[in-house]
């Protein structure tokens, strides 16, 4: 029997979420919700939907045995709250939420309640991270030394919802949006979570002609638990689009770029490895979501585990902030 899946959010992540659900056997779409009428009607044609304007109704109507959360950032936790304590599982867009403190609320509710909260940290289904995981603890490139992740795009571009552009929404600017994605990657391809933190950040957004509280720039230093230092320069202006992460080892080195491949050198000029894929990101996301739901794994991208990078983004604001190392513990910044 499939698993009936309704989603809250019909922005442009939701179709992703839907042609997955469409390909896999085990889910079965039956309604979303979301504010914006045409929005709804639109998913609902193409995907044979129930459309709802409210996604309470949606969810005490449909008893959905899933949810998939993608609202703005401050959204978060009152609408995985709603869902737990209505008996659905969840899979939560990241980041997981604006702090430390939301994160723990939903986690205990979806305890309280048996569900699963998964956050969707995509990162770990990208067939060129999977690959340069394997590679890294291979061991074949000798010790990791460190790593130097470089994301640059036009953050502030107009077609950005504007919400995105307010921070008690977003909960801050590219650093929460973006970065979130590159410490995510980084502490699951090391299998390490981040202990220390320091960070600039740069507020520049009336030269772009925006109004705006968040920030357009970034430049971290941090360290993981097993001490491997890492630097993440992300910057939304006016860029040149680039995405690296460049892992630096004591007999070669390796870049990845997702959606283009991963690359090694032992010496040399770096040479293209094969990245098999089989399946979608969104796809191998919700496999693991059925299997925790039925008991044959305990979830990887757990509340846990989303509060872990929210962690580290509070931590990127407090150094900026403070002009301090900060220092991250599991539960959270000290």
């Amino acid at each position: 029997m499939s698993l009936r899946v309704a989603l809250i959010g019909a922005g442009i992540i939701s179709s992703e979420h839907l042609k997955a659900i469409s390909r896999i056997e085990e889910l079965q779409a039956v309604a979303i919700a979301d504010i914006d009428e045409a929005k709804v009607n639109t998913a609902s044609r193409e995907y044979d939907l129930i459309g709802y304007l409210d996604y309470r109704d949606m969810v005490q109507k449909e008893k959905p045995d899933i949810v998939v959360i993608s609202l703005p950032h401050f959204l978060h936790k009152d609408a995985a709250i709603f869902c737990a304590r209505n008996g659905c599982h969840i899979l939560l867009e990241k980041p997981m939420a604006l702090n430390t403190l939301e994160c723990d609320e939903m986690i205990q509710v979806a305890s309280d309640h048996d569900v699963q909260l998964m956050i969707g940290h995509i990162q770990h289904y990208f067939p060129e991270n999977d690959v340069a995981k394997k590679r890294i603890h291979e061991g074949i490139l000798g010790q990791l030394v460190q790593i130097n992740e470089t994301r640059h795009m036009n953050y502030f571009k107009q077609d950005r919802p504007a919400w995105f552009l307010e921070c008690d929404k977003a909960g801050g600017g590219i650093m929460m949006n973006l970065g979130a994605h590159s410490i995510d990657k980084i502490q699951w391809l090391l299998n390490s979570r981040f202990s220390r933190v320091m960070a600039n950040l740069s507020y520049h957004h009336r030269d772009v002609e925006v109004s705006s509280d968040i920030e357009g720039s970034g430049l971290v230093y941090l360290e993981t638990e097993n001490e491997i230092p890492v630097t993440i320069s992300i910057s939304g202006y006016e860029v040149v689009p680039k995405h690296v992460t460049e892992l630096i080892f004591t007999k070669g080195m390796m870049k990845v770029e997702v959606g283009k491949g991963v690359y090694v050198s032992q010496g040399g000029s770096y040479a293209q490895v094969p990245t098999p894929s089989d399946k979608s990101p969104f796809e191998k996301q919700f496999m693991e979501l059925i299997d925790a739901i039925q008991g044959k794994r305990i979830l990887e991208n757990s509340g846990t585990y989303g509060k872990s990078v929210v962690s580290v983004i509070q931590g990127i604001y407090e150094s900026h902030e403070s002009r301090n190392m900060i220092e991250i513990t599991r539960g959270g910044v000290d």
